[in-house]
């Protein structure tokens, strides 16, 4: 018989009440309680406690405090990963994050559900489904990614942005529910590196 955890991973009904399942969101309170708490100049502490809470094989990771984490296990992010304050990970089911992603500040990330029939509801029992993001990806601020969701590579997310869709790649996705603005084109990459050439040139 699988345990509520292993049910939890399976994006199966788990009940949230399990003794395991309880001492385990326990831990990671404490430990992002610790990390909240740490005090500006203490990155080596606050580099630590990261990476006992999330799985980051870079050893890279930078989530400015205060952050939210349901288990933090759950999390999984790829090198040069950025979170800026006040984010939140309800991490149920897995969040695997690729490289070079930026979130903005209180972004959430909810992989949690629960039935919409009350009385099943109401007898604790949840169930949670994976987000998955790719490569090069930018997350504006109060942005909303909700459980199921994939995100492709090169996106940008516009603050305030809810999303209950899929986003293909090369693309700008913003509003609520968050659409598909335009895509990103040679364009737009021909504009930015001749802004970063005369950034450079300044020097």
């Amino acid at each position: 018989m699988p345990t509520e955890r292993e049910l939890m991973l399976a994006g199966k009904l788990y009940d949230s009440n399990d003794t395991e399942l309880v001492q385990m969101r326990l831990k990671a309170k404490q430990l992002t309680w610790r990390y909240n708490g740490t005090q500006p100049e203490q990155s080596e502490e606050r580099d630590e406690l990261l990476n006992l809470m999330i799985d980051c094989p870079t050893n890279d990771a930078y989530i400015e405090p205060p952050m939210r984490a349901d288990y933090g296990s759950n999390l999984h992010v790829g090198r040069r990963f950025y979170a800026n304050y006040d984010c939140i990970f309800l991490d149920v089911a897995p969040i695997i994050i690729g490289d070079n992603v930026m979130l903005g500040p209180r972004v959430s990330l909810y992989t949690a559900g629960h039935p919409i029939v009350a009385s099943v509801r109401n007898e604790y029992l949840e169930y949670g489904h994976p987000i998955t993001i790719g490569n090069d990806v930018w997350i504006g601020g109060n942005a909303v990614i909700c459980p199921g969701i994939t995100i492709g590579s090169n996106v940008v997310i516009g603050a305030g942005s809810i999303v209950t869709k899929d986003v293909p790649d090369n693309v700008v996705v913003a509003g609520n529910p968050a659409r598909v603005i335009r895509p990103i084109t040679d364009n737009d990459e021909a504009y930015w590196k001749a802004e970063q050439r005369a950034y450079l040139r300044r020097t």
